[in-house]
């Protein structure tokens, strides 16, 4: 029985976070807080608990229920920076686009012509680097499960193939590879990817794509060479075993392209065009920018939802509306984001004077730091957070301290960039079970144990901060 399922475990923390949730309001505020304060901190920690323990659905619920009971912030208020946030129908219409997506073969034939050709078969170096390579690819515009749970039956069929057997070196090395490559190319791009975009919410900053793929896409390449030359070094003894590996029997599973295919893929890559394309036209055509841009995010994947259903192929739309919100919504997770950008709206909240004590107590105390010092504080709160905890409570929380605390610091360090950062590492999960839930099914899943992703979770977490310190910072400062 699990953790999450087991009767007396769930009697017991599941009143004490209820009452966290509501006891600010009774007890005394803590010293230098407010009564609001002490209440959001505690509807936090109780809300936290339930999220890593229980699940993400009714405590988000719960969550949300309890802000709406402090005393200077209104229920509309609540409502409006959670379900009436632009960033939570952007990320409703943009799971239906990549839902419809998966519906078609084209991301299994994808990443199977990756390992299916005559440059990945000459070594196994080249095979996994071509492995990796392939979900390194697609994970930068398809959602981070999803994307796991595609590609999983290839690599195990690839075990078949080539004979490899739980628990063997080799079979670790290529499901922690899976699994961290996910994590990563999630915190490369913001399309179909919530953390980065949960940050920039948090924060109140607008970053255009292109901006921000020009400091996360060279960064998360840098952590993922140095991924697969950990990888391979550990895997050395058995990578002839992926030598000359056939596995075209996998294409000739796959049901072949037709024309409905081909539309989804042109208006998937049409909405994703409107996202990026009018960034390059913001010096030469600030016209064309300023009319495109003027729409946010939310716009091209509810333009290319609507064409989904609209359109028709052998008199059947593309998708259907409701099948695609029950079957491709991640509701739980939509719940969550809905629970953090509301926490987040009043954790900044002026009334509720949070911001203002971390101002005055943390950020005087930051004011004197030099930008290097900022910068390792807030990566390695972000880096680590995110490993031990929910990415999107990581990336809605370390942004809004940063937010209030940076705020008096801007001309020191810059803004943009340090939330793009935090977003970014909100993504790369990789250490233990709770930081991603594929993640999780890499830990459980006998060809990893839970030790290996851990030790070489942490390795690439290190990593990751110094590439974000000296790489990403810095493309950040010249493009935000």
């Amino acid at each position: 029985m699990t953790l999450k399922n087991n009767k007396i475990y769930r009697a017991i923390v599941i009143p004490i976070c209820v009452i966290l949730c509501f006891i600010g309001r009774i007890i005394p505020p803590f010293p230098g807080l407010t009564s609001d304060a002490t209440s959001v901190i505690l509807i936090f920690i109780g809300s936290l608990i339930l999220w890593l323990t229980i699940g993400i659905d009714w405590p988000s619920l719960l969550c949300i229920f309890a802000l709406l009971f402090l005393d200077n912030v209104t229920v509309n208020s609540i409502f409006a920076s959670g379900f009436g946030n632009a960033t939570l129908i952007f990320l409703m219409f943009t799971f239906v686009c990549t839902y419809a997506l998966t519906k078609t073969s084209l991301i299994k034939r994808i990443a199977i012509g990756f390992i299916n050709n005559k440059i990945a078969r000459k070594s196994g170096y080249f095979f996994i680097l071509f492995f990796l390579s392939a979900v390194l690819v697609l994970g930068l515009f398809i959602s981070p499960t999803v994307l796991f749970i595609i590609i999983l039956p290839i690599l195990e069929e690839i075990f078949a193939v080539a004979q490899i057997k739980k628990g063997e070196r080799i079979a670790s090395i290529l499901m922690m590879g899976l699994g961290f490559t996910v994590s990563l190319s999630s915190g490369m791009t913001t399309i179909s990817h919530v953390f980065p975009v949960l940050a920039m919410s948090a924060a109140g900053i607008s970053v255009s794509p292109i901006a921000y793929m020009g400091m996360a896409i060279p960064t998360g390449l840098l952590v993922f060479i140095v991924m697969y030359l950990i990888f391979i070094f550990f895997a050395k003894q058995d990578i002839d075993r992926l030598k000359n590996l056939d596995v075209s029997n996998l294409k000739n599973n796959l049901a072949p392209i037709n024309k409905k295919d081909i539309i989804t893929l042109v208006i998937f890559l049409s909405v994703v065009a409107l996202w990026i394309v009018p960034s390059f036209f913001e010096g030469i055509w600030p016209q064309f920018y300023a009319f495109f841009n003027k729409y946010g995010t939310a716009m091209p994947p509810m333009l290319g939802a609507i064409l989904l259903c609209v359109i028709h192929v052998d008199d059947q739309p593309l998708i259907k509306i409701d099948d695609a919100l029950k079957n491709g919504i991640p509701w739980g997770s939509i719940m969550m984001c809905v629970a953090t950008l509301a926490l987040g709206a009043v954790l900044t909240n002026d009334n509720v004077g949070l911001k203002a004590y971390l101002q005055t107590n943390i950020g005087a105390s930051l004011s004197t730091s030099s930008v290097v010092v900022l910068l390792i504080v807030f990566t390695t709160w972000a880096a680590l957070q995110t490993n031990l905890s929910s990415n999107m409570v990581t990336a809605t929380l370390v942004a809004t301290v940063a937010a209030s605390i940076l705020a008096s610091n801007s001309a020191l360090i810059n803004f943009n960039a340090v939330i793009c950062l935090i977003g970014m590492l909100a993504s790369f999960a990789f250490a233990t079970p709770p930081a991603m839930p594929h993640i999780a099914i890499v830990a459980g899943s006998e060809y990893s144990s839970t030790k290996d992703v851990l030790v070489f979770g942490s390795i690439l977490t290190v990593v990751s901060i110094i590439f974000a310190c000296l790489v990403g910072y810095p493309l950040g400062t010249l493009l935000m």
